[in-house]
């Protein structure tokens, strides 16, 4: 009777399941060695502590990635222990966990550029992509150490796996065999639905997310060591990061008094400069040394001698930060002050719609506009969104027609690309709006065979790559000075996002966002330096300042160089977490509270001051959710113009 119960295969697939969280937790520590300069936890207790915490996030992916096997494991199919069956569940249970379990080796890399688990946003930076083979085998070369720990670890996972088998045995009585079984189904039924939604049976509340593992960390960063990136991408899979939001304090008083969506600036007498916009791949702020000059790092290199010279003679913001995390949210945020938050804009469901842009408000004062990218036309999403935005002219690999320069991964080497865009702007008709987005500086961080030697080789791999770009940057502003236009010409410098850190100041964790602003006019009045906080999205409001635009226009960014109309502040996103930054705290709001504050220094968000509260505080709150609220419903109901 008792081999009806078949709890030798219960005891089996328990082993089984078993396996899948010891296997994670290697994961988990693998992800920590691999990052721990940027998740720096205090002691072996406290990382055991996120670990336990982890527990739920693990079982509810481990059960979603075997939610079939547990299920043709016991249903009652009387020959479940033969060798056939059995040799079945084996494919299905290795075919299963170890695709999800690679993208936890994912994140051993890709985390110290997202500083973010994957999701399945990653599908709006891939999906535009005609590289994605050579990449992937570069990757392989590259990280060939991590590929190799993937199949030790699942080679180790497999033998474990053989180690213990069902027990061979034919039932004899029908009834008690599928009664017991029936029983035994309904209670692991039961069991998947209780763990999948992370340990809670209750209808009332809802699954786990992303955002419980903030539930749990002293410090915001932390929550990645609690994830891991199987349940990342499944808890997203279908998620929709733009989804209005109804907070009651929020009134429509509240948005124009402490959002300002709506701007109009009358300080400068108009006037139809040029304008030339360069972001610039992956250039933190770090790598720059007219940026840290009062930053008292202990023996700090500056890879940017060019942009360096530049800053003394421009306007610079050394307190400003990104308002995205990937490339693809650069473009938007600095063309058309539209951040992104959970997931980019780009890549949503809504920007196929009227956008007030830089594009559109210099267009309607006579201004041609064009659009300069390195990589195959459509990397990125720029193409689209250029249309989108109502860009004349795209420029990318194709128009420059020449692979001799290509640099085998993501596009023209950015040398001859800036020589090239010199030479189209020669030809354009006054006054112009250009834009270019540089990839040099980009993995796998190779940069022209004829200047290995020329440039530091620096202490992490994309340092060279910034000083080539200084370098090709030095190289086209030369060649621009013999033109025409240039000194007629606002030019802005500004990274797309952050990435690679060598010095802990900047692993911190606020500082992850922090990028350089440079924007110089020559033989102008705008020189300078400015600690406030800045952000992209201040950009395409502060051009429009500078020229005397007189018209009203939405942007939620203010004018650099207006702090009376609106006060500094600067939103992000995690990916999870809201970020809003003003005055002398940065709240850390999870889209319904606040879960933090912290002294506007304490860019490590290691002090929590919620404790303390106080009004200043609880007006960034506000602020916040009006923000927040205002962004959405703009953006899903197409209200992204004045008009």
């Amino acid at each position: 009777m008792l081999k009806h119960w078949r709890l030798n295969e219960y005891k089996v697939l328990l082993y089984r399941v078993f396996l899948a969280y010891l296997f994670y937790f290697f994961a988990r520590v693998l992800f920590y060695v691999f990052n721990a300069g940027l998740l720096k936890v205090d002691s072996l207790g406290e990382f055991f502590r996120l670990c336990y915490y982890g527990l739920a996030f693990d079982t509810s992916a481990i059960l979603y990635v075997n939610m079939l096997f547990i299920v043709l494991s016991v249903l009652p199919f009387k020959n479940n222990t033969s060798k056939a069956y059995q040799r079945f569940l084996f494919y299905l249970y290795f075919g299963m966990n170890l695709i999800a379990y690679a993208t936890n080796f994912v994140d051993l890399i890709y985390y110290r550029f997202t500083y973010a688990r994957t999701t399945m946003a990653v599908k709006g930076v891939i999906e535009h992509e005609t590289n994605l083979t050579k990449l992937f085998m570069s990757f392989i070369v590259d990280f060939w150490y991590v590929f190799l720990l993937f199949f030790v670890f699942a080679a180790l996972w497999i033998f474990a796996y053989k180690r213990i088998k069902v027990a061979t045995y034919q039932p004899t009585t029908n009834l008690a065999y599928f009664g017991f079984s029936t029983v035994g189904f309904l209670f692991v039924a039961a069991m998947i639905v209780g763990g999948v939604r992370g340990g809670d049976f209750k209808k009332s509340t809802r699954p786990i997310n992303l955002l419980d593992a903030s539930r749990h960390v002293k410090q915001i960063a932390h929550a990645d060591i609690v994830l891991n990136t199987p349940f990342a991408i499944i808890r997203t899979l279908t998620k929709n990061g733009f989804v209005k939001t109804d907070y009651p304090e929020v009134t429509p008083e509240v948005i124009l008094q402490k959002v300002m969506p709506i701007k109009q600036y009358r300080s400068h007498a108009p006037t139809k400069p040029n304008v030339v916009i360069m972001i610039l791949e992956s250039n933190g702020r770090e790598y720059y040394g007219s940026f840290n000059k009062k930053s008292n790092i202990k023996d700090f290199k500056s890879y940017t001698p060019f942009l360096d010279s530049l800053a003394q003679h421009s306007l610079i913001y050394t307190n400003a930060y990104t308002n995205g995390r990937q490339s693809i949210h650069g473009m938007s945020s600095v063309l058309a002050g539209i951040p992104s938050f959970k997931d980019a804009f780009t890549s949503s469901p809504f920007p196929k719609q009227k956008i007030e842009s830089i594009v559109s408000t210099l267009e309607g004062e006579g201004y041609r506009s064009s659009f300069f990218h390195g990589a195959a036309n459509g990397s990125m999403g720029f193409l689209g969104f250029s249309n989108i935005l109502g860009i004349d002219n795209y420029y990318g690999r194709s128009e420059f027609n020449d692979d001799s320069e290509f640099d085998g991964f993501w596009g023209i080497w950015d040398e001859p690309f800036l020589q090239f865009m010199k030479q189209k702007l020669d030809q354009e008709k006054q006054p112009f709006l250009s834009t270019v987005f540089t990839v040099s500086s980009h993995e796998p961080y190779n940069i022209p065979e004829k200047y290995k030697h020329k440039f530091p080789k620096g202490d992490i791999p994309i340092h060279k790559c910034i000083a080539y770009t200084d370098y090709s940057l030095k190289r086209f502003f030369a060649e621009a000075k013999k033109s025409p236009w240039f000194n007629n010409t606002i030019f802005v410098m500004v990274a797309d996002h952050g990435n690679s850190t060598f010095y802990k100041e900047y692993r911190r964790t606020y500082e992850r966002f922090a990028i350089p602003i440079i924007i110089y006019k020559p033989n102008s009045e705008f020189v300078g330096v400015d600690d406030d906080w800045a952000q992209q999205i201040d950009i395409y409001p502060t051009i429009l300042d500078m020229i005397g635009y007189q018209k009203p226009f939405r942007s939620w960014g203010r004018s650099l160089l207006d702090k009376k109309t609106q006060e500094p502040f600067v939103i992000n996103n995690t990916g999870s977490l809201y970020q809003f930054a003003k005055g002398n705290y940065i709240c850390i709001f999870d889209g319904q509270k606040s879960l933090g504050f912290y002294d506007k220094n304490d860019k490590a968000l290691a002090n929590n001051l919620i404790a303390k509260r106080n009004d200043e505080m609880d007006d960034l709150e506000l602020r916040c959710k009006a923000f927040i609220q205002d962004y959405m419903e703009r953006v899903i109901d197409q209200k992204l113009a004045t008009h």
